[in-house]
């Protein structure tokens, strides 16, 4: 895929608009999970950073894939989780304050663990002949389009609360709107050859979100976690930032092919992520059973 407007230009500031939004809605106390319940921080991020991954691969493997499509899956298994889950969290009257702060950190520790997950599967899944991904300054390069975004955001945050608090609908619905435009300019790009990736790769992907969803869940559970912090943990492991894993593939990367497992992955995640607000959003009994916990 050649590099173009779209894919050099439009993408890494759609993404950075999107991580600014979410900055917007952050601010120093959210991180004091860190220090008030380690053990959902530290489960959270198990399951994201490396059950997640490890998940994928071993479904790569169990359906025979190879060359982009493989890659492409481990993409979106290497992606910290997006905004989106925040909001799926807090419409599933989960622990929003610890989504924030797993979406946060592992935003952070996925900058250095990107490189060395994708450069990996690259090399042993075949795709040799692809650019690498070089650790540094992918590290540089993810750092311009997420944490500083996002830094911004929270600096605003700080010095203008009340006009973060006005532009937070308007960030999120532009936000909305970016991401349907590059999942569609992805599926547009590739549009001879989708029907059959989707049939190569969608199979796993479905698998890999239902079972990232319900393994974290039960990770949480069988650790006591309260039910609100399992509702966070689980959504927070199953929704990734699908913008970043794009960005990855067709920017830095420059693989069109790649895009396409990333894509499919998040259109089964805000699939799942309606029904999982349906049941557990709307609710009454669950709600009071998460208010108990």
């Amino acid at each position: 895929m050649e590099s173009n407007v779209f894919t050099a230009v439009f993408l890494p500031l759609a993404l950075a608009f999107i991580m600014l939004g979410m900055g917007l809605t952050l601010s120093i106390k959210d991180f004091k999970n860190i220090f008030i319940s380690p053990k959902a921080i530290s489960l959270g991020l198990f399951c994201q950073l490396l059950m997640l991954p490890v998940l994928g691969f071993l479904l790569i493997l169990a359906f025979g894939l190879e060359g982009s499509m493989a890659v492409g899956i481990m993409i979106i298994a290497s992606c910290p989780g997006g905004p989106t889950s925040n909001m799926i969290t807090h419409l599933c009257k989960g622990d929003t304050a610890l989504s924030i702060s797993l979406t946060a950190l592992s935003s952070v520790i996925t900058i250095i663990t990107i490189p060395l997950y994708i450069n990996y599967a690259i090399i042993y899944f075949g795709e040799e002949g692809t650019v690498a991904l070089p650790v540094l300054q992918t590290i540089i390069q993810i750092t311009g389009v997420t944490l500083i975004p996002v830094a911004i955001g929270m600096y605003l945050k700080h010095k203008f609360p009340a006009l973060s608090q006005k532009a937070d609908k308007t960030v999120r619905i532009a936000s909305i709107v970016f991401f349907v435009v590059i999942v569609g300019g992805a599926i547009f790009k590739e549009k001879d050859n989708i029907l059959g990736f989707f049939a190569e790769a969608g199979p796993v992907t479905v698998i890999l979100n239902i079972l990232t969803f319900g393994f974290a869940w039960l990770i949480a559970k069988g650790f006591g976690l309260p039910l609100k912090q399992q509702v966070s943990i689980s959504i927070e492991s199953g929704i990734q930032n699908g913008t970043l894993g794009i960005m990855i593939a067709a920017t830095l990367l420059q693989n069109t092919a790649m895009v396409i497992p990333v894509v499919i992955y998040s259109l089964i995640m805000f699939i799942a992520s309606i029904l999982i607000v349906v049941i557990l959003g709307n609710n009454e009994e669950a709600a009071l059973v998460r208010n108990k916990a």
